[in-house]
């Protein structure tokens, strides 16, 4: 690893940080009470190229690495962007745009991968399921083999962008779990078109992130060719951990990101307030909660850091993207926390946006994987017995 700011670098710092100041957070204050979609920052994201990072030059897009994603995310959710930051790149220029990139047929990248970098195509990923929760193993969605084609039956819930996404890499099972000898077996993806009118999509209502609909998705007999696939039948597993680690390196950085940014913004705030004669900053017990999270949020930084060079040097990267993923989400928590307690009672108030703050980063510790999963997932790797 080096950790020189390079100009490669520095240049996608600035065209994020550019990026950010123009959809600040009272374009997402806006668009959060209206429960409407960013459209003009999707395009802007796209015009920026930043929907094309993971995509390799002959697709149309910069072929760059996690590494520069996870930096753009955390640089837009700091610069102003909040949660939206990470939301509207973490599925479709991360996690299909990986998916594709590394399991897809020729026919498959020919097909998504330029419209993702343009901007054009939007995933969604189908893999939480109401009764499966966070056990992906469990999944019921079943593909049953039909001549050329798979009938695909299941339901999935919390499916962001299934009301305007334009396909979706559904995890599904070819074999029942309880005819495999892995749990991991038996896993196939496929590439759904989201307009086939056997899935129907209900929007959830839901505590904040409403500039982006989460969803269920019901699923009945729907027919799929064998070529939209992903990746071998039977063997989607390991297509989809390629798919898991970006989305977890994205919610570290959305989690350092959204610390960041209010606490930044506590520290404008309490420099110029002033209670009994003295900035309200100038008291340790304002400065010092926020300066000890903001201490975290860096060492989780650099985690991820660590995370995203192993993930694009293709070596195994699941301890350091979970170690990532729940230390920067817990700093992150705790930074905004302590900055929404320096505004004291208009830290409530919306019109400073750190209460929307708190909404959007109260859902990193609940996904893309919990962080009780995480430590479990971390405690093994320790060495103590398996929980799951």
């Amino acid at each position: 690893m080096n950790f020189e700011e390079t100009e490669e670098r520095s240049m996608i710092r600035s065209t994020a940080a550019d990026v950010a100041a123009e959809y600040g957070p009272e374009y997402w204050r806006e668009k959060e009470e209206a429960g409407e979609f960013g459209e003009e920052f999707w395009d802007e994201l796209a015009a920026a190229g930043f929907h094309g990072l993971l995509v390799p030059p002959e697709y149309e897009g910069a072929g760059m690495g996690i590494q520069e994603m996870g930096l753009v995310m955390e640089t837009l959710c700091a610069e102003g962007c909040g949660m939206a930051g990470t939301w509207y790149l973490v599925l479709t220029a991360g996690m299909a745009a990986a998916g594709i990139s590394e399991s897809g047929t020729e026919a498959q990248k020919q097909t998504y991968l330029p419209d993702i970098a343009n901007g054009k195509r939007n995933f969604s990923i189908g893999i939480t399921e109401p009764e499966a929760g966070t056990n992906t193993l469990n999944v019921a969605t079943r593909a049953e083999k039909d001549g050329d084609e798979y009938v695909l039956n299941g339901n999935k819930a919390w499916i962001t962008f299934a009301d305007r996404a334009d396909n979706m890499i559904l995890v599904t099972r070819t074999t029942p779990r309880d005819e495999v000898e892995r749990g991991t077996d038996g896993i196939s993806l496929f590439i759904v078109d989201m307009d086939d009118p056997g899935i129907d999509v209900s929007p959830i209502p839901k505590h904040g992130i409403n500039y982006s609909k989460s969803c269920e998705v019901f699923i009945e007999d729907v027919r799929v060719p064998e070529e939209n696939l992903l990746g071998e039948e039977d063997d989607g597993w390991w297509t989809l951990v390629d798919m898991l680690n970006p989305e977890r390196i994205g919610f570290a950085a959305a989690g350092t990101g959204i610390g960041k940014l209010a606490a930044d913004t506590a520290i404008e705030y309490a420099s110029d307030r002033e209670v009994f004669g003295a900035p309200v900053g100038s008291h340790q017990a304002v400065s010092f909660p926020i300066t000890k999270a903001y201490a975290r949020m860096e060492t989780a930084a650099l985690m991820r850091e660590k995370a995203s060079w192993l993930y694009d040097q293709g070596e195994e990267c699941g301890y350091e993207t979970n170690v990532a993923k729940a230390t920067a989400v817990s700093a992150g928590i705790e930074a905004v926390k302590q900055s929404m307690q320096a505004f004291g009672g208009w830290g409530y108030a919306k019109e400073y946006d750190v209460e929307r703050w708190w909404r959007e980063i109260n859902l990193t510790r609940l996904a893309p994987v919990s962080q009780q999963m995480a430590y479990n997932h971390i405690g093994q790797h320790l060495g103590f017995p398996r929980s799951y």
